[in-house]
């Protein structure tokens, strides 16, 4: 098992009990009323609000709710999935997150607020996102880059693959910190099993709920790292944290792009635990990892590859 006393820096360990004095470690064993209840309480302690000149607004996306932020005058596009394990999250969530981005790389960023597990399950996350990724390439007719963190960087990937031969406008898809469906015998769902803020437990429960009867197989709308197809894919930047159990799904995940022949790059964050972009402002690994996030998602929008071949 990891010794976090030493890989986990004090700013990062003070970021995890503010975290957890909204959001305790058994969270998971509250009501779903109940963990939306303690989450949507945690990103309001959290929210840093918006950067100046940054607006945002509501909008209906063929019936799926949507935020959409703007700076000046955007010539591109990113599509953002919230995470929250498919069981928390909304437009509230990560709003201040989104205007950041928006800030950042000076493009238009659409929150999508997909419907939540369990009162709906699979493939309804994926189609809400699919359908939000739509009508963002259509209202805007503008380039798209694809990003989304935990849960939202698995529908970030699973809308990149469902893209290859439906829409021409994705340039690229910057997931951070996914969950992809991963093997759960690679080394850090073991090393990690019991990490501060995400727990192998904990990932076994958003699971559950994310399906009716027997677990999908074959099926990249719901893990990518089920397609048996990585070619043709935009290029791909994953961030992941190291302290985090679904680290390894990064790694794997870049693995399959490259041998396939496309772009892909892995960024491992040290000491760094899952969720930490809600500490971008107060770690300084963390406030880091944000600088590199939005470097990619505005590289990848200009059609720029800042990595090595």
């Amino acid at each position: 098992m990891a010794d976090y006393d030493r890989l986990i820096d004090e700013e990062t360990w003070t970021f995890i009990r503010r975290t957890l004095e909204s959001y305790p470690e058994d969270a998971v064993g509250l009501s779903i009323e109940d963990q939306r209840r303690v989450y949507d309480e945690m990103c309001r302690e959290f929210h840093t609000g918006y950067p100046a000149g940054v607006n945002a607004e509501d909008f209906s996306a063929n019936g799926v709710p949507v935020r959409v932020y703007t700076a000046g005058s955007p010539s591109r596009t990113v599509v953002f999935y919230h995470g929250g394990g498919f069981v928390v999250g909304g437009l509230e969530s990560h709003d201040d997150v989104c205007a950041e981005i928006c800030f950042e790389t000076g493009y238009r960023v659409v929150s999508v607020d997909y419907r939540l597990c369990p009162e709906f399950r699979h493939p309804v996350q994926f189609e809400d996102s699919w359908t939000a990724t739509e009508w963002a390439a259509v209202e805007y007719d503008a380039p798209l880059v694809l990003a989304g963190d935990s849960a939202g960087g698995n529908l970030a990937a699973c809308v990149a693959h469902h893209a290859r031969g439906r829409l021409s406008q994705v340039l690229g898809q910057v997931l951070i910190y996914p969950g992809l469906g991963g093997d759960m015998s690679a080394p850090s769902y073991s090393e990690h099993a019991n990490a501060p803020l995400l727990t192998r437990d904990d990932i076994a429960f958003y699971m559950t709920v994310r399906f009716h009867g027997e677990k999908p197989e074959n099926d990249p709308t719901f893990a990518p790292l089920q397609d048996t197809d990585y070619s043709g894919l935009p290029p791909t930047v994953v961030i992941s944290a190291d302290c985090d159990p679904i680290r390894d799904d990064a790694g794997a995940y870049r693995d399959r792009i490259r041998a396939a022949g496309g772009k892909a790059e892995w960024i491992n964050e040290p000491g760094l635990v899952h969720g930490y972009l809600r500490a971008r402002k107060t770690v300084g690994r963390a406030r880091d990892s944000f600088e590199r996030i939005c470097v990619a998602i505005e590289a990848l929008g200009q059609d720029i590859w800042p990595y090595n071949p």
